[in-house]
């Protein structure tokens, strides 16, 4: 193959970043899977993605009612799996985020899932797969826009 068809062909690949250099400070004596702090290095790109909520988690219940959305972790692993997704079309992986903000409504008259919604995120966060940790930081808010959604991420990732 001549060397500009290669090249051409190269270019046409989806790109799969690799935030290799980015140096995640872990918490000291501490296992809690968050970072610290994040760096990252000059020459990189920032990628903001807008916050994301969940999709409807059963088609067969009333889309108006909370079994329609499902409990904090069902909704956490939606969400999460929402910003794998538009991570992927633009040629990243949730091993390129850097910094995480979590948006979580309590239930009428119950403190907010904070357990569920960890259960989810320690699915695609301090894995074995995925051993990359963003910054995180997670609000209790009143409600989100629809009154059934219990979570809502928006993160920052980075491209080399």
């Amino acid at each position: 193959m001549k060397p500009f068809v290669l090249a051409a062909a190269l270019a046409a690949l989806p790109m799969i970043a690799q935030a290799d250099d980015v140096i995640r400070h872990k918490t000291p004596g501490s296992d809690f899977p968050i970072a610290r702090a994040v760096e990252i290095p000059a020459g990189k790109t920032t990628v903001y993605v807008s916050g994301m909520v969940p999709s409807v988690a059963d088609e067969a219940a009333d889309k108006k009612t909370p079994a329609a959305w499902g409990d904090t972790k069902t909704q956490t692993l939606s969400v999460l799996g929402n910003i794998d997704t538009a991570l992927k079309d633009i040629g990243l992986t949730m091993g390129d985020v850097v910094k995480m903000q979590v948006f979580l409504v309590a239930p009428e008259d119950q403190p907010a899932d904070f357990a569920g919604f960890m259960e989810g995120y320690t699915q695609y966060f301090g894995t074995e797969a995925q051993p990359n940790l963003p910054a995180r930081s997670a609000m209790i808010v009143e409600k989100l826009v629809n009154p059934n959604w219990l979570v809502e991420i928006e993160v920052t990732a980075v491209r080399p």
